[in-house]
């Protein structure tokens, strides 16, 4: 299968963040991954390639989910891409988030939410 869509995926565990790449790229996703959200805004504010969505962890050193949400809709260039919360934290429904992963998940979930929401 191969996909034009970008994903960028916002994880401070390098083992989560590296079996979704894995995952999505295999699936022919384009992927980009940040640590935590000052890096993920920094990338999608001096990127040419805007994701067409976003993977947001929400416990994350540095710019937690919350605070990166909050960052991202005060930012004309970037409020309107789309994010899929993937968190074992039940927060999702105040980030006004079009979707919601519970971890730990399969990857056949990851993948059926992120092909409703592209």
């Amino acid at each position: 299968m191969s996909s034009d869509k970008r994903i960028l995926v916002v994880e401070d565990d390098p083992i989560t963040s590296g079996a979704v790449k894995m995952v999505l790229e295999w699936e022919g996703y384009r992927v980009d991954c940040a640590v935590n959200g000052r890096e993920a805004l920094d990338h999608l504010r001096q990127s040419e390639e805007k994701p067409d969505l976003i993977l947001l962890d929400m416990l994350m050193p540095v710019l937690d989910g919350q605070q990166f949400r909050e960052e991202q809709k005060r930012d004309p260039v970037i409020n309107s891409i789309p994010v899929v919360v993937v968190s074992a934290a039940d927060t999702a429904s105040s980030l006004d988030a079009c979707g919601y992963i519970h971890k730990p998940f399969l990857p056949e979930e990851l993948l059926e939410t992120i092909r409703r929401q592209t």
